[in-house]
């Protein structure tokens, strides 16, 4: 860890607790601040601060009291989920005090270079992907953000010979000042999270934070097809890299039906690619990028591809049983992510999808659905979605209890040749407490069959 003094005798404020707050807070103390935590879950129900508050941390918890700021807070350490709207944080903005998330931190304390990769959509498989192929080229990477440990905590123990490889949401961008990853990731852009947000304006700038910061020296990896992308990578003086899924350049890297190119000369075979999916391939193109730029060796790249089959619920490949091939996409809690999952196969498929019922159309489905003969529905949406179905001309649907259910039925409406895809559209609450417990349920359930 470096030696970073800025802090030391600070008072500073951590606001929130969850992982990155109580990473926070621990590293703040460590490095000499005089922090105070607070957090509106009651401290009799909070084991995370009352552990704080042995270790000399101040710990307020149950409310923000409205006069918190007077006490002389010179940082705010905020979770990431935590919106700037609420009083105290309108009270920080309008005193001009700094506010920051605890990834800002872990760029100070970290002797290892970032690999930072955010986007809407396919950030966690992307940074899974860049992660594997390093490791596997004996690169020696470390994993953090979202999809691992908390960055902070990563950073205090890296190396400089090793490299964090950082998946970042708009929530913590919005809270860096210096921040600069060495090689930046922008794998796509659409319409999210617009109740943080506000605008699609502020959403996009929250992300285009992963470049702000960044010289020519470094890189920024971009989705070539995407026009919204260009006013703000336009503004980014990081080395241009961009990758185009639909058709061979002369920059970057890019792909045509056989293979993937290295500006433009034959880099690997598409053939030997394990993961499906048009988007994946953009997922695997910014990956294949990042690692080429890194130094990584093309043959260890090339294992990887032959052998990952995707990130758990995330269009994972489970097991091939009696001739079908059964995949879990429960983090699809939205008709996007669906639409992308069923434009993955060509295959005749069995959809098992449904969930808690938000009230939402299921219209956009409606062109991914040309492959899919059968349907199991489940949760509070079954009959809206099998309705749907039947519009859309599927030839057979079926209304299961849960998703466990839903496996049995699929199996029996299923034939050799099929897929057998759970990829609900629909948030899980209704019936279990996450998108992973779903998932998971679901995977069981195959493995019984």
């Amino acid at each position: 860890m470096k030696q970073y003094t800025e802090l030391q005798h600070k008072k500073v404020l951590v606001l929130g607790l969850a992982k990155s707050g109580v990473a926070a807070a621990e590293l703040l103390h460590e490095l000499g601040a005089f922090v105070t935590v607070n957090d509106s879950k009651p401290f009799e129900q909070n084991p995370q601060a009352q552990s704080l508050l042995k270790k000399g941390i101040t710990v307020i918890c149950g409310r923000h009291p409205e006069d918190l700021l007077d006490e002389g807070f010179e940082l705010i350490v905020k979770n990431p989920g935590i919106p700037y709207n609420i009083p105290i944080l309108q009270d920080a903005l309008s005193r001009e005090l700094p506010i920051i998330t605890e990834v800002e931190l872990a760029y100070h304390i970290s002797e290892a270079p970032f690999i930072g990769i955010t986007g809407t959509n396919g950030k966690t498989t992307t940074t899974t992907l860049i992660f594997e192929m390093l490791q596997q080229g004996h690169r020696n990477p470390l994993i953090a953000g979202n999809i691992g440990t908390v960055a902070c905590s990563v950073a205090k123990d890296a190396t400089e010979d090793q490299v964090i490889v950082t998946e970042l949401s708009s929530f913590q961008l919005m809270g860096i000042q210096e921040f600069r990853p060495h090689i930046a990731i922008l794998t796509n852009l659409y319409d999210a999270h617009l109740d943080y947000h506000g605008t699609f304006a502020e959403y996009a700038e929250a992300k285009f934070n992963i470049t702000k910061n960044q010289i020519e020296s470094d890189f920024l990896i971009y989705n070539a097809n995407q026009q919204v992308l260009e006013p703000y990578i336009q503004r980014s003086k990081a080395t241009k890299v961009p990758f185009d899924s639909e058709k061979r350049t002369n920059i970057g890297i890019s792909a045509d039906e056989q293979m993937i190119y290295w500006e433009g000369q034959p880099l690997l075979e598409r053939s030997i690619i394990a993961l499906p999916g048009k988007h994946n391939l953009e997922n695997i193109l910014a990956a294949v990028a990042a690692c080429v730029l890194y130094g990584c060796d093309k043959e260890k790249i090339k294992e990887v591809l032959k052998t990952f089959t995707g990130v758990r619920h995330r269009t994972q490949f489970v097991r091939e049983w009696e001739g079908r091939k059964l995949y879990n996409d429960s983090k699809a809690t939205n008709c996007l992510a669906t639409k992308v999952a069923l434009d993955a196969f060509t295959e005749p498929t069995i959809l098992l999808a449904g969930g808690l019922d938000r009230g939402h159309s299921f219209e956009e489905l409606r062109n991914s659905m040309r492959n899919v003969k059968g349907v199991v529905a489940f949760g509070q949406t079954a009959q809206r979605f099998i309705d749907f179905a039947k519009t859309c001309g599927v030839q057979s649907t079926v209304e299961a209890e849960n998703v466990e259910d839903a496996v049995e039925k699929a199996a029996k409406l299923s034939e050799r040749g099929d897929i057998i895809l759970l990829s609900p559209a629909c948030a899980s609450w209704d019936q279990y407490p996450s998108f992973e417990v779903r998932g998971d349920k679901f995977i069981e359930a195959v493995n019984k069959l």
